[in-house]
């Protein structure tokens, strides 16, 4: 006979959450089955990356070499992987759009992932981490079970992805470990770079070599798009641009905005030079975009780099510089921009911000003349970036720019996303405490035509979609001396590092931060950032890097003012002599690590009531709780959690009491009474399905399924399993089975 409902007096009844009471075990199984869960995410494979162009010429053997590829890789079980190898804007993407629209989708019906590399890459390296988490999120899993580690985030996509046959598409790779990293368990990865990666060939992979388009193909395109030229001409123009797509299609775009011209002119002012081909160091920016300079092609393999490609980068140099002296000036001051910019993408609501005028007929004249796209984004405001290629044309323009000219645009640019992130903060985290003042700028005056965000949820949307921006005008801000800049964003992104776990950004930038508040001389700061990093070490297991920051932010607190910044200390030593204890065997251990995590909590929430900070008391009081349990004292925890939660009801902070409701059963559980450790589980459950936090919901029904094994109550279980299954299947953690042939 079950134990659950009875309570000494042998009535059969649960208090699960507000008014609700539940009778006996059938009726909380039925309770159970009743939560409502969000629905699962539309059954629609992923179908990522640029589309095919209509007109394409040529590439018969590259095609044909693609497609054998991948039916031969396709007919083995094991992944299978081949690079795209050529200069810079020579073609690869738009050579594997066609073979995608052509025949791959068929051969992999499950899904078409993509990204470029270029937009994940800093300092030379890739944050393979944010590219997994945009992966798992196209693949339907929801954004609280991704998890923030790289190695969790690989595993989850091997197993999220293991019944489905993916194609795999990544432009810009430049070294093997970032292929690897993104292979699918079953199914196909297409990676495009400039050279040969001897280790992939070396695993295997599949080498297509794309070469600058001859004479005959290159001719057939330009009549394409041009339908009068003639013949000569067309090979004229296609000499001049030495067979390069880009520069061809860029050069005919910029014809067809001028009716007055004639592909002659085009021949003409090319080959006199009217234009320039720009400076040596222009040519070697370019080289270097194009892969064309900078020592052998990755110890000699591969067909890109050497004197055949320095003269591709020169046309298209000459190109460039020939469309770019045509344009409007409103056009010219937006490439300027697009030069100057820290990141790589740009909205039209920021180039207002810095400047521009007439926004949508510039981004309309770069878009037409090919040397601006659209870039792909879940979020709402469309983003805008210069193809690799001529962006480093653009940003060899900017040098020439005058100095003060360059600093005051960087300036707007870094004031623009310094108010932005300080909104986005507010909507996503609200009354935290924070030490900078709220942005003199209201958030409707960043967007001219809509707001950049409205609510939480959208804000962290756009800080998540603007995140590697965001960690690029941090870096430059350092760069410029804008010590107070780079610690107001570094402090508003806690919103989104610890959302959606990019915790390699947090400490990147908290190290910047720290800098900055030491150049400010200000203490109070620099604890505010050490803490966030010793936070991000924290959660990456790192446990000696985050004591280490800790203790040299425990030496400034005599000279900060605020008694919260103690407050956040103490509560960071406190997570951190939890977790100590759990990684220690020994009982004894374990006690003394939870009452020397008791007493840094007691510290924190002292120092929160002297505020007095409502959310702080509410959060750590329950961390005290968290001890309290940890050290097997069961009745003290329960005493505590009682505060916790009044105080949270009183002042309206109902996120945290699916938490106060999970610590209060593991209390019930450390006292014997399953009884009541399965009403407050279910409160838990209760309360985290209405505030939609599934990741909690998920914990609450996995313990609830636990404590009614232990009563062997099984239509209790049966039902938490079910919603759990159901919970995690709509979460996107259980893909649908991949359709039989």
């Amino acid at each position: 006979m079950s134990s659950l409902g009875t309570d000494g007096g042998g009535a059969t009844y649960n208090s699960v959450s507000g008014d609700a009471v539940v009778v006996g075990p059938l009726l909380m199984a039925q309770h159970i089955e009743g939560i409502q869960l969000p629905p699962a995410a539309p059954a629609a494979p992923p179908c990522q990356g640029p589309p095919p162009t209509r007109v394409f010429v040529n590439r018969t053997e590259e095609l044909a070499g693609l497609r054998d590829a991948a039916l031969a890789l396709a007919a083995d079980p094991e992944p299978g992987v081949v690079m795209v190898v050529g200069v810079g804007g020579v073609g690869k993407t738009q050579l594997v759009a066609q073979a995608v629209r052509r025949e791959l989708a068929q051969l992999f019906p499950d899904g078409r992932l993509y990204v470029d590399l270029e937009d994940h890459r800093r300092d030379g390296a890739v944050d393979l981490a944010a590219v997994l988490g945009g992966f798992l999120r196209a693949l339907g899993v929801h954004k609280d079970y991704v998890p923030g580690r790289l190695a969790e985030r690989t595993a989850l996509f091997r197993s999220v992805a293991a019944p489905l046959r993916l194609l795999v598409k990544v432009d810009n790779v430049q070294h093997a470990p970032e292929a690897r990293a993104l292979v699918p368990p079953q199914g196909l990865l297409v990676v495009t770079g400039r050279r040969a990666l001897p280790s992939l060939l070396m695993d295997g992979a599949v080498l297509i070599d794309v070469a600058p388009l001859d004479d005959r193909a290159g001719t057939e395109l330009v009549r394409r798009w041009y339908a009068d030229a003639d013949e000569g001409t067309a090979t004229d123009v296609v000499r001049l641009c030495a067979g390069h797509p880009l520069a061809l299609r860029a050069a005919v775009e910029w014809l067809a905005a001028r009716p007055q011209l004639t592909l002659d002119d085009v021949v003409r002012d090319l080959t006199a030079g009217r234009y320039g081909t720009g400076d040596d160091g222009a040519r070697e920016a370019m080289g270097v975009a194009m892969g064309a300079s900078g020592g052998p092609a990755q110890d000699g393999v591969g067909a890109s780099g050497g004197p055949a490609q320095d003269g591709v980068g020169e046309a298209v140099d000459a190109v460039l510089d020939a469309v770019v002296a045509e344009v409007s000036d409103d056009t010219r001051h937006l490439y300027d921009l697009f030069g100057v910019l820290p990141g790589t993408t740009a909205t039209a609501d920021l180039l207002r911000a810095v400047g521009a005028t007439r926004v949508d007929a510039g981004l309309g004249e770069l878009l037409s003349s090919r040397l601006a796209v659209l870039v792909e984004s879940a979020d709402r405001p469309q983003r805008y970036r210069l193809h690799d290629v001529v962006r480093a044309h653009a940003r060899q323009c900017a040098r020439a720019l005058p100095e003060e000219r360059r600093r005051s645009l960087l300036r707007l640019v870094v004031d623009f996303y310094a108010d932005a992130a300080a909104h986005g903060d507010a909507l996503v985290l609200g009354a935290r405490f924070r030490i900078q003042p709220p942005p003199v700028r209201p958030l409707a005056e960043l967007g001219a035509k809509e707001a950049l965000f409205t609510g939480g949820a959208d804000a962290l949307e756009w800080l998540d979609a603007e995140r590697d921006n965001l960690q690029a005008v941090i870096r430059i801000a350092a760069d410029e001396g804008w010590h107070q800049e780079v610690w107001r964003l570094c402090e508003s992104l806690w919103a989104l590092y610890h959302s959606r776990k990019h915790l390699a950004d947090c400490v990147e930038s908290g190290l910047l931060g720290i800098e900055a508040a030491q150049h400010e001389a200000r203490p109070d700061v620099e604890i505010r950032m050490r803490n966030q990093v010793a936070r991000a070490a924290y959660e990456l297991g790192d446990l000696d890097r985050a004591e280490a920051q800790l203790d040299a932010a425990a030496g400034l607190l005599e000279l900060a003012g605020d008694p919260r910044l103690s407050g956040v200390v103490w509560e960071s030593r406190g997570l951190i002599a939890l977790a100590r204890g759990r990684s220690e065997e020994s009982p004894h251990a374990m006690g003394e690590r939870a009452e020397e995590a008791r007493q840094l909590f007691e510290r924190a929430l002292a120092a929160n009531r002297a505020v007095p900070d409502p959310h702080g008391v509410v959060v750590q009081s329950y961390n005290v709780a968290q001890a309290l349990v940890a050290g097997e004292r069961w009745t003290d925890a329960l005493g505590v959690l009682d505060e916790a939660a009044e105080v949270a009801r009183t002042t309206g902070d109902e996120p945290m009491l699916p938490r106060i409701d999970l610590v209060r059963a593991q209390s019930f559980v450390g006292l014997g009474s399953l009884d009541r450790a399965v009403a407050a589980t279910v409160a838990a459950a209760d309360r985290a399905a209405s505030l939609k936090q599934f990741a909690k919901l998920d914990q609450a029904l996995e313990l609830l399924a636990a404590l009614a094994d232990r009563a062997e109550d099984r239509p209790l279980r049966a039902a938490c399993e079910e919603k759990l299954r159901e919970l995690r299947r709509n979460m996107g953690l259980e893909p649908p089975a991949a359709p039989t042939a």
